[in-house]
């Protein structure tokens, strides 16, 4: 706690007591509460203070003084709660202390509320003179409300993540080290766990606490079980926990080594070596390290040769800052060297790390341009000047309001470990990992809503999101002829994805995609479209087939045309075609009819002998009735000899176009099957009234009657593959069918 707010909580705990005492209508109970709680609040035991001041507010929850001096002690296990009992008190009682608006903006930077915060700061800076000393300290707390405001809504793509309640407690952890395997943690707690607690915090006669009530802090490791999960850590007690303050700080010389911190002689760094399974008796560093001053946390370089580290040695405030000190082989570090201006501020500077390859340093800092408390800043070495060069806040979330430090990256730099005090944490300070969101490999294919299994090439895909600064981002990939598209997003939100083709918009879906934290991550996504591809009829139509006159055997060029068909067909699986027999004008139309059958036929069975399966294709005879061209000429003619393919959709029974086409497979036009029902739709030249019989290629005997005013169309079929009736009047087709093995299906629908 800074100086300021030490000086205000004893001036609000006076203020607080005589309250209490001069309260002869309150409860003696009451009175013996709040004055409990004052000492304790007085001694900075914030821990032990609150259950007395949540005793006087179960009796009395208007008691202002009780919900203020608790809101300030809630401030370092609870924000919220904080700021709630904090501006209830001052609403209940707007003077309940001299200094609230001071606490109130403390309150609200914490809370992220930094226009607030500001306002507070301004208002409570108003009310001191020209020459007290904490304007200067004012000045700074509003400083750093105004950073946090550009950081948090300028923040990084970073996502933050607790390790967990195995090893955080509602008590404070920090200064995580990890092992070159990335397998071992070790790392400080003031848990309960610690070596001589009796879970009492607030026990005078315990030796494991501490003089702000907090338990002392201890060392412990855990090994991990998988990338989310740590076993039940292990306390270090012995040789390397003493009668204080204990903290790991980092592991060396290929794991064999600790460096680590006790506070003896206010606070040295020592050195402990790993013999067989356990740890040597830690040793102080030499003087040139250790003084009578603090000296807080350390980092060795690889080679052994350097280490930096935070003292209070040289300033003239005791305020730590960052100094570095070398060796030769086989000696002891030298004379400390400071890391100059860039790095050091009048503020403390502290927690030194240094990335694999020496160029950039990472540390925790007060000053600079920090959010509020320690901030993490890293600075790059600049080789040419021979120094380190001006330090980079690394950013919200890595960095938030409070105290925010022990930056350690993992062995392979992917990552970082953090302690931070953050709400929705365990309690105080707690570990986190930092990961820098990565991008998610999408891919998937576009399929037709209507089937859901014919692929739809050409499609436009557009993602559309933000960075987490607001910034758009927009990735694009275009489905290929199997329907197929692939595109990396940055992973960890929700995007739009506008699907259009061929420049026209069809939808737009939205896609939340999962965070991820490695390059790898691949998420299979089928897009399913409310589209009619008609670019499938465009390709089938370009494909005819020609005879010769009075002919339906195939021709050496049409047998090309049906392989093409049958790679389009064996490409997109989904989709089903029915194949149309058309004819010239030179005979009559029941001839014309049966030779339209023959040739689609003709076709049907070579697409079959290619591995089309049956229910995929339909035949159906349109006889003379649809000519491509006037039959005025041979060139038109030929033209009108022809087999036509077109997409249509679903499987069905075999029925005979109402039209008066004749066919076999799934009928005319556009076909829907569900369960026995069959709706079809066709546009057909209408039928003349009278009779008429024919028989085809395969002995199927057709007959079909038609009414005077041609509304009542009869068509019956009889044959190998099986018998049919079916009634067409005003527009609307019963019938019956009965297949070769005497199965009955039913049909109904309107043309």
């Amino acid at each position: 706690m800074d100086n300021l707010s030490r000086r205000l909580l004893q001036a609000s705990c006076a203020v607080a007591l005589t309250a209490a005492i001069a309260s002869p209508a309150e409860a003696q109970s009451t009175r013996k509460d709040l004055k409990t709680g004052n000492k304790f609040f007085e001694q900075e035991n914030y821990r032990a203070a609150i259950p007395y001041y949540e005793k006087v507010l179960a009796k009395d929850p208007n008691n202002a003084k009780a919900l203020f001096n608790a809101g300030i002690s809630y401030m370092s296990f609870d924000k919220e709660k904080a700021s709630d009992y904090i501006y209830k008190a001052q609403k209940l009682k707007p003077k309940v202390s001299k200094d609230v608006e001071y606490w109130l903006g403390r309150v609200d930077h914490l809370n992220y509320n930094f226009d607030e915060a500001v306002a507070h700061f301004q208002a409570y800076n108003a009310t001191l003179k020209k020459n007290d000393q904490r304007k200067e300290e004012i000045a700074q707390l509003i400083k750093h409300s105004q950073n946090a405001k550009v950081q948090f809504n300028s923040p990084k793509d970073i996502f933050v993540k607790n390790l967990g309640p195995t090893v955080n407690t509602p008590y404070s952890e920090h200064s995580p080290v990890i092992s070159s395997d990335d397998k071992l943690l070790i790392f400080t707690s003031r848990g309960e766990n610690v070596t001589g607690a009796s879970g009492k915090p607030s026990d005078k006669k315990n030796k494991a606490i501490a003089a702000d009530g907090e338990y002392y802090e201890d060392v412990f490791e855990t090994t991990r079980v998988d990338d989310e999960n740590w076993q039940k850590p292990r306390s270090l007690s012995g040789v390397l926990n003493g009668k204080g303050h204990d903290a790991s700080i980092q592991l060396f010389d290929n794991d064999s080594k600790l460096l680590m911190y006790r506070n003896d002689n206010n606070g040295d760094i020592f050195v402990s070596d790993k013999t067989g399974g356990d740890w040597s008796t830690p040793k102080p560093l030499n003087g040139n390290i250790n003084s009578k001053s603090f000296e807080s946390d350390a980092f060795i370089t690889p080679d052994g040769k350097t280490i930096y580290f935070s003292t209070g040695k040289y300033s003239e405030d005791g305020t730590l800052d960052l100094y570095y000190s070398t060796r030769a082989d086989g000696g002891d570090f030298g004379p400390a060297k400071s890391l100059g201006a860039n790095i050091n501020t009048k503020y403390d500077d502290d927690s030194p790390y240094l990335s694999k390859d020496g160029k950039t340093l990472y540390f925790s800092s007060r000053g600079h341009n920090t959010m509020g408390g320690y901030d993490i800043f890293k600075s790059e070495w600049d080789s040419v000047g021979r120094k380190w060069g001006a330090a980079q806040n690394m950013g919200y979330p890595v960095n938030t309001p409070d105290d925010d430090s022990y930056y350690r990256l993992s062995p392979d730099g992917s990552y970082a470990y953090l302690s931070s005090y953050r709400i929705g944490g365990y309690g105080e300070k707690d570990i986190y990992t930092i990961n820098y969101i990565k991008n998610a490999n999408i891919k998937g294919k576009v399929f037709s809503a209507k089937d859901s299994t014919t692929v739809i090439p050409g499609v436009e895909l557009v993602f559309s999101g933000q960075q987490a600064d607001k910034t758009a981002l927009s990735f694009r990939d275009i489905s290929k002829t199997d329907g197929s598209y692939q595109v990396a997003v940055l992973s960890g939100r929700t995007y739009q994805v506008a699907v259009s083709k061929d420049g026209k918009p069809i939808e737009t879906q939205e896609f939340p995609v999962p965070v991820s934290t490695n390059d790898s991550t691949t998420i299979i996504k089928n897009f399913y479209i409310n589209y009619v591809d008609t670019t499938n009829n465009a390709y089938l139509a370009a494909r005819n087939i020609y005879f010769d006159t009075d002919k339906y055997k195939l021709r050496p060029e049409s047998i090309t045309r049906l392989n093409e068909i049958t790679q389009f067909l064996t490409t997109n699986s989904g989709i089903n075609i029915s194949i149309e027999g058309h004819c010239d004008s030179r005979n009559t139309d029941e001839y014309n009819m049966v030779l339209g059958q023959n040739r689609a036929q003709a076709a049907y069975n070579y697409l079959k002998k290619q591995g089309i399966t049956e229910t995929r294709m339909s035949t159906v005879s349109y006889g003379e009735r649809r000519p491509a061209a006037p039959n005025d000429s041979p060139e038109n003619m030929q033209l009108n000899r022809r087999d036509e393919f077109k997409v249509v959709g679903g499987t069905g029974a075999g029925m005979i176009d109402n039209s008066g086409a004749t066919g076999t497979g799934m009928g005319t036009g556009s076909t829907t099957t569900t369960g026995t029902s069959t709706t079809t739709t066709t546009t057909a030249t209408p039928l003349s009234p009278g009779k008429s019989k024919v028989k085809m290629a395969d002995g199927t005997k057709v007959k079909t009657k038609v009414d005077e005013d041609s509304d009542k169309v009869k068509v019956k079929t009889k044959g190998p593959a099986g018998d049919t009736k079916t009634t067409t009047k005003n527009g609307e087709l019963e019938g019956k069918a009965k297949d070769a093995n005497g199965e009955k299906t039913k049909i109904k629908a309107k043309n």
